[in-house]
């Protein structure tokens, strides 16, 4: 996979050599920065030009009505919409008496680079204005890991010539936003959400203090400086219900550098009063100048030194992977590090899209990578979750059903999906939810959340499922009328992803009662329904079809008429090509359904069921979701396909830096990133949650010489190294000491923190040849 346009491949960053106007607003995705709670696209310091201009806090949002031709019962009357909070990335600079703008004068050099390790974004310019001034501007902004409510920005402009040097360091609400693509998957467009409440001048800024009109949620954003110049410095500051100004005025000789250092601090709150959530973000600023742009750089780069002991990648062979890999993991930390107790969006705070709201694919795809790599933000992220409860009840019993009904895509714990097909009716959320709550118990050793959060979750979860199944006169359990992973599949019966991911939740929430017998009690749990429960998932019914070797994804799937692919070729997605009421009715999958069945369930399909299943599906999947690529990447490595799934590694991992759905500018696509995770290390790592046991049984293409990963379980570090011959796992020092239980290639070992284990590796031989994909639809190859 090739592109003459693709940033340069370097290890450890991201490097932009010069500016790209057509690419902006994709570029201001890919180098956004964040902490989970504060999100800043990369837009350009002086703040234009720009593509989607944006500063995000996660969960503060707008509600707007959802429109419906025709309404019907249980359907959402609100949506919620991802606000732009004030902006505060804008340092304005003016030379003599010219603004500072790329597209004007001469811009001999401009580079950014986003630095993985330091947690950095910086910028280089060299820029001659049109009357011939000529000056170096050099920036490096930061959104601090370790103080969550701060983000900062080193500005330093240094005169080449006798130079009058203007800056005006800027707060802007309600600030103009373009008007979308006609994309339905980007957001809502929002007009002046923000009712200005007060405007307070500080010693060296402002802050300014924001309700949203129709949620009501308050919010404050402030700004504090450090001017550092030669000679005489002008400094002054104003502020107006929208926007806050200050000004730095001096004059450079040849040489002279003028450096500001702008400290950012945001804070909003549904309930603390206009005074608390101001005074909390003047306290931040104050915060921030003790610590000082050293002590946040420092602690930046501990922050992420931390991380990467834990949780890198290293890929001998393939510099592209490795770079993405990379990209991938500092961007779901990115995501998750200090959203505590909030929600993590399908696109983080990168951009606006999908309203900023979060799906399944958090539990699901996000959420296992951060148990292994930063398990504290997983578990912040699962206490969110289980704090939606009562809406989540309230939920399922509009829908006539006992439990908890979480929502399809949310921001708060309402849902917010317009669409019931593709909504309502996944109730696979549901069970991924609380599988996510056991994987961290059994992958961290935590049982706190499940004590405290973690069995209502289960429980309700159980009693749905208990409600939406039934025994036919055999007495096989069946779940009708579901739509599973795959849209272009909906309301379908004994859906095989869902009907198993059923009877796991079942399982589990009998199992967690009885750990936690007397909290079950209080839930008002009897043994009678956890035998209950039990039954049903023991009954569970898995279609099969027994004429053509594999499994329908949905009872009758495999009757279904075939897709006329060639007359689609060239116009993907499908879903802005066709209508549903098509797509529903015929065997075409957007993205995998079965496939991701056989990922997540390894043990319930036979080494014969997984190649026929890969085969088959592979004809009729179009990918047109980015959650697709990776477990196609997986599920093809298992069963022999190496170079295939080689291919789809790259395309699930270089989704964001090449664009390659072309929607990149609304946000970077985090189930896809984590994803890229788990082609390396559940695809060629191989991977698997055995029950208790972490097995492993790797494969490596033969563009990858070398593979080597790091994993944090049950409170311990481990290491393991593969190549084409053998598999090497190493148990590093933890806070648990001990050893640790594995399964290489099937064989139980122990390996312990004084003895690496050591074994060679069997040779995977494909069953079938390699399978092909709809035309136009195959991967691009990964050379």
């Amino acid at each position: 996979m090739t592109d003459p346009d693709a940033l340069p491949v370097e290890p450890w960053c991201l490097r932009e050599p010069s500016l790209d106007l057509a690419r902006l607003a994709q570029r201001e995705s890919v180098f956004a920065l964040s902490n989970g709670h504060i999100g800043l696209r990369a837009n350009l310091d002086e703040g234009e030009p720009f593509g989607i201009p944006g500063t995000y806090l996660n969960s503060f949002y707008e509600q707007r009505p959802l429109p419906y031709a025709e309404g019907g019962y249980g359907y959402p009357a609100e949506g919620q919409t991802v606000g732009i909070v004030t902006h505060g990335e804008v340092l304005r600079l003016t030379v003599d008496d010219e603004p500072f703008d790329v597209r004007y004068g001469e811009l001999a050099a401009h580079e950014r680079v986003l630095d993985l390790r330091a947690g950095t974004l910086t910028r280089e310019v060299d820029w001659t204005s049109p009357a011939g001034k000529r000056v170096l501007v050099r920036s490096t902004r930061l959104v601090s890991l370790e103080h969550r409510a701060i983000a900062a920005i080193c500005y330093e402009v240094e005169a080449v010539e006798h130079t009058r040097v203007i800056v005006q360091s800027e707060l802007v609400a309600n600030e103009e936003v373009p008007a979308q693509s006609g994309d339905p998957r980007v957001t809502a467009l929002l007009k002046d959400p923000l009712e200005a409440l007060s405007q307070d001048v500080e010693q060296h800024g402002a802050v300014l203090v924001h309700r949203t009109r129709i949620s009501g949620l308050t919010m404050a954003a402030g700004m504090d400086h450090e001017v550092t110049a030669p000679g005489e410095v002008s400094e002054q500051t104003v502020a107006h219900p929208d926007w806050a100004r200050t000004t730095v005025t001096c004059v450079l000789e040849p040489g002279q550098v003028l450096r500001i250092v702008k400290y950012l601090s945001y804070g909003w709150s549904s309930q603390r009063s206009m005074e608390a959530v101001r005074d909390q973000a003047a306290a931040a600023l104050t915060g921030a100048r003790y610590e000082g742009w050293d002590g946040l750089l420092v602690a930046q780069r501990a922050y992420l030194d931390d991380f990467w002991d834990g949780a890198d990648v290293e890929i001998d062979g393939d510099p592209v992977l490795q770079q993405a890999v990379r990209f991938a993991l500092f961007h779901v930390l990115l995501a998750g590090a200090r959203a505590e107790g909030r929600a993590l969006p399908a696109k983080g705070l990168t951009g606006p899209g999908y309203d900023g709201h979060a799906f399944w694919d958090t539990e699901g795809y996000v959420l296992p990578l951060l148990m292994y790599a930063h398990p504290q933000a997983a578990a912040d992220a699962l206490r969110w979750r289980a704090e939606t409860m009562d809406l989540a009840c309230q939920r399922a019993a509009t829908l006539g059903l006992p439990g908890a009904a979480f929502p399809w895509r949310t921001i708060r714990g309402q849902e917010c999906s317009a669409y019931w097909p593709a909504g309502t009716a996944a109730f696979h959320l549901n069970a991924v939810i609380a599988s996510a709550i056991e994987r961290y118990r059994v992958i961290t050793g935590d049982q706190s959340l499940e004590q405290e959060a973690g069995l209502q979750v289960l429980v309700q979860t159980a009693r749905l499922w208990s409600g939406l199944g039934h025994h036919d006169r055999a007495g096989a359990w069946h779940v009708m009328g579901v739509t599973g992973p795959d849209e272009y599949s909906a309301v379908a019966d004994d859906n095989v992803f869902t009907n198993l991911m059923a009877a796991r939740n079942l399982r589990l929430a009998a199992a967690a009662c009885a750990r936690n017998p007397a909290a079950a009690a209080e839930l008002g749990v009897e043994d009678d329904e956890t035998a209950r429960w039990l039954a049903h998932a023991g009954a569970v019914h898995v279609p099969y079809d027994a004429g053509l070797g594999v499994h329908p994804q949905a009872e009758g799937f495999t009757s279904y008429d075939v897709w006329d692919f060639e007359a689609f070729a060239g116009r993907y997605p499908l879903m802005l090509h066709a209508p549903y009421v098509q797509l529903y009715r015929k065997q075409v999958c957007k993205q995998v359904d079965l496939v991701l069945a056989m990922q997540w369930f390894p043990d319930a399909f036979s080494v014969e069921d997984k190649a026929r299943n890969v085969d088959y599906y592979e004809k009729i999947t179009v990918r047109d979701s980015s959650l697709s690529a990776c477990s196609q990447s997986v599920m093809c490595a298992e069963v022999g396909h190496l170079e295939l799934a080689h291919d789809y590694a790259h395309e699930a991992a270089l989704v964001d830096l090449r664009d390659l759905h072309g929607n990149s500018r609304d946000g970077l696509h985090m189930a896809s990133l984590a994803g890229a995770w788990s082609t390396v290390v559940e695809g060629f790592g191989g991977l698997r949650e055995h029950g208790s046991l972490l097995g492993f049984d790797p494969q490596l293409p033969a563009g990858i010489e070398r593979l080597t990963f790091r994993l944090r379980r049950q409170g311990l570090r481990l290491l393991v190294e593969v190549t084409h011959d053998e598999i090497r796992c190493t148990l590093r020092d933890g806070t648990q000491g001990g050893s640790m239980a594995l399964l290489l290639d099937g064989e139980r070992v122990e390996v312990t923190t004084d003895n690496p284990v050591t074994r060679p590796l069997t040779p995977c031989t494909p069953l079938l040849p390699r399978p092909t994909q709809p035309p136009g639809r195959e991967p691009a190859p990964h050379g």
